[in-house]
């Protein structure tokens, strides 16, 4: 499978497609990716600038995965789902497939999650997409005792176990596959934590 991502930090932190390489390895998949990202980055940013789709249209993708800056689904819904009709309709022509990176909530503001998966969900919906919940594993993992701190620092970007959390749902949508029981020797998380975060991302 041949994968574009097209996001920001969300994406790029921990190197996300790499870990869902190498899940996909170890179940027998090859997977080739390539990630355009800007920190910060909105899916608008990205079509103004061009490079994406153009990355789109020179090469032969099965799936390009969409992550929009992390807080415009709560503050504008609407222009979202535009930007995302704007790369779906390119994304088509192609002959790829949509896939939407669902996102979660800051640390803070734990209530914005349902807003977010909100807009990712009726987008997804309106354009036959395929959405990656992220951000929904996220909320059934916070809500487990002793739980691995799925936040960096700033209460913001993912820590390792949550980048590898993201990787488990993103590798679940792309293959259709439950992760649990793939073999990790991704260094800085114990088995625990690897099993709690496949298991939260299973089908």
């Amino acid at each position: 499978m041949d994968v574009l991502f097209i996001g920001n930090s969300f994406t790029a932190r921990n190197d996300v497609p790499t870990l869902i390489a190498q899940l996909a390895a170890a179940r027998g998949h090859a997977l080739t990716h390539r990630l355009i990202q800007a920190g910060g980055a909105s899916l608008r940013m990205h079509w103004n600038k061009g490079e994406a789709q153009r990355a789109i249209a020179e090469s032969r993708w099965d799936r390009v995965v969409l992550q929009e800056q992390s807080t415009l689904p709560i503050k504008n819904p609407r222009r979202m789902h535009e930007n995302v009709r704007l790369f779906d309709e390119v994304i088509r022509a192609s002959g790829a497939q949509t896939v939407l990176y669902l996102t979660w909530a800051r640390r803070h503001a734990p209530e914005t999650q349902a807003l977010i998966t909100r807009a990712y969900r009726e987008i997804g919906a309106e354009l036959g997409a395929a959405v990656a919940p992220v951000g929904e594993a996220w909320e059934r993992v916070l809500q487990t005792p002793g739980h691995p701190d799925l936040y960096d620092a700033d209460g913001s970007h993912p820590s390792l176990a949550g980048s590898y959390l993201a990787a488990c749902v993103l590798f679940a949508t792309l293959y259709g596959e439950n992760p649990v029981g793939i073999a990790s020797d991704v260094v800085g998380l114990g088995p625990a934590a690897v099993e709690q975060l496949q298991a939260a991302a299973g089908l």
